[in-house]
């Protein structure tokens, strides 16, 4: 009984399957029909519109040919008429002549020979040029279509476009920008517009199968070119592939290429904070109820239970247990890091004050400072430092030294560090003015260090050196005594 029930069980569902089959087949058929009468009603419209072109053209060349013969006849009559009225004359002056050989006297014969004279010498009939204005011809209102026949002969179904082609070469990365440039192998002047996709991934060479982010879609793209803008490389390289596309069908893709996108990525890392911040990703605030609370919690916590960590230092994230070992930020050290060290390489971030902001630093440090210092005021720590009390002051911060730099405070700070370099620099990040650089050689790893009292702190990571930052490195670096007295050289 049991095996007739799997056998009907397994029956049942094989009808299901053919039942499922049968209706996606008749769908299918449905689908068919409509498609195919969409396709005639549009080939109707294509050839309605041709002929619609023909006619057109056809009453406008009739038309001309109907101007030319008009043109042509109005000639012919005019010199008609002034015939007409020549031979008048001439037959009344014949008639007149004829008449005078009758003339016996003479004196009379010689003045009516004389009159005759005159009169044949100014007769409209002697100056008739007696040939045609105009030709009786229209060949050159003739038309050979012989070539269009052919040409709506040779007429098809539209073919698929072939893939495009990337050109690597003119292919630009650049400023948190990807310029693509693609050809086609051979012109097709049938494509309408062309499909770019790309997607981030980690690994070179040609995209994988598994483990990718899913395609990021261009459509509608006329030119052969276009720059992908405002993107943030929070991975190492970036897919690309185009497909082109005419009236009713697109192409096949183009072979993907991959560009290297060369940026440097961090998050702030809320365990290395003061408990007066609020830090978020890439967001920090000044909590100035933070620490008191804290502070509450954790002599409850040691009066009740004397040997329990607080709730506050231990967590189970990653990247907690991964800065485990790192002491808070205490006292008036305001302080968060970056979770990313700078071990080689030139990197660029940028940071965003809130209009509120009271004070605020940003710089770099070495890795494990002292609870209680504060950037730029040991010989391991580098920072601009804004103050907006009173007035606002900018400065620039190393070894408890400060120099300060008479030049507006921009709203938001680009950082340059080149680590191998020995070159740490600060920009106004809109009009990438050059605010202060710090020259030395680095002798360890370096992280992003913000402090803050007041307001908050905006950081953009992922963002490539502007091409604008490179040309003045060039030009700083073409420049003799350009380090100041804060640049503390190894």
């Amino acid at each position: 009984q049991e095996t007739l029930q799997r056998i009907v069980s397994t029956l049942v569902n094989k009808n299901d399957e053919i039942h499922n089959f049968i209706d996606m087949l008749n769908h299918t058929i449905s689908n068919v029909q409509v498609n195919s009468s969409n396709a005639i009603s549009e080939l109707d419209e294509e050839f309605d519109g041709l002929y619609s072109v023909l006619h057109e053209m056809k009453g406008s060349m009739a038309n001309t040919i109907q101007q030319e013969e008009a043109r042509k006849i109005q000639a012919l009559q005019d010199q008609l008429s002034q015939c007409s009225r020549a031979l008048e004359s001439s037959e009344e002056l014949l008639e007149l002549a004829v008449q005078s050989l009758d003339i016996k006297n003479p004196a009379k014969l010689l003045e009516a020979a004389r009159q005759i004279k005159d009169s044949v010498t100014v007769a409209s009939a002697f100056r008739l040029s007696l040939k045609p204005k105009v030709s009786d011809s229209m060949t050159h209102m003739m038309v050979d279509f012989a070539l269009e026949k052919r040409m709506l002969q040779a007429v098809k179904f539209l073919p698929v476009p072939k893939a495009p082609e990337i050109d690597v070469a003119a292919c630009l990365v650049a400023d948190n920008c990807i310029t693509v440039s693609w050809r086609m192998p051979e012109e097709d002047s049938r494509i309408d517009h062309f499909v770019l996709e790309y997607r981030k991934t980690n690994f070179d060479g040609l995209p994988r199968l598994k483990g990718e982010q899913h395609w990021e879609l261009i459509d509608y793209i006329k030119a052969t070119q276009y720059t992908l803008s405002g993107l943030k490389f929070d991975t190492k390289y970036v897919n690309l592939r185009v497909q082109a596309c005419n009236k009713a069908v697109a192409g096949e893709y183009s072979d993907p290429v991959t560009l290297e996108t060369k940026a440097f990525v961090f998050s702030l890392d809320s365990t290395s904070s003061h408990l007066n911040l609020k830090v978020e990703d890439t967001y920090v605030e000044w909590d100035p109820t933070g620490g008191k609370g804290q502070e509450k919690i954790k002599g409850k916590e040691n009066k009740n239970r004397s040997n329990t960590a607080s709730p506050k230092r231990a967590t189970n994230s990653p990247r907690a247990s991964a800065r485990g070992s790192r002491d808070r930020f205490a006292g008036e050290s305001y302080t968060v890091l970056g979770d990313t060290a700078v071990e080689s390489g030139q990197h660029y971030w940028e940071v965003r004050a809130q209009k509120d902001c009271k004070s605020y630093s940003v710089g770099v440090t070495y890795r494990n400072p002292g609870k209680f210092d504060q950037l730029g005021k040991t010989n391991s720590s580098w920072c601009i430092h804004i103050n907006n009390w009173l007035q606002t002051t900018l400065s620039a911060k190393h070894n408890n030294k400060a120099k300060t730099l008479d030049i507006p405070v921009p709203d938001r700070i680009g950082v340059y560090c080149d680590f191998d370099g020995g070159q740490l620099s600060f920009y106004n990040a809109n009009s990438k003015a050059l605010l202060h650089t710090f020259r030395t050689k680095f002798t360890q790893p370096l992280l992003p260090g913000f402090m803050i009292w007041c307001g908050g702190l905006t950081v953009s990571t992922g963002l490539q050196v502007p091409s604008a930052v490179k040309t003045l490195q060039k030009s700083e670096n073409g420049l003799s005594g350009s380090t100041s007295s804060l640049n503390n050289v190894a």
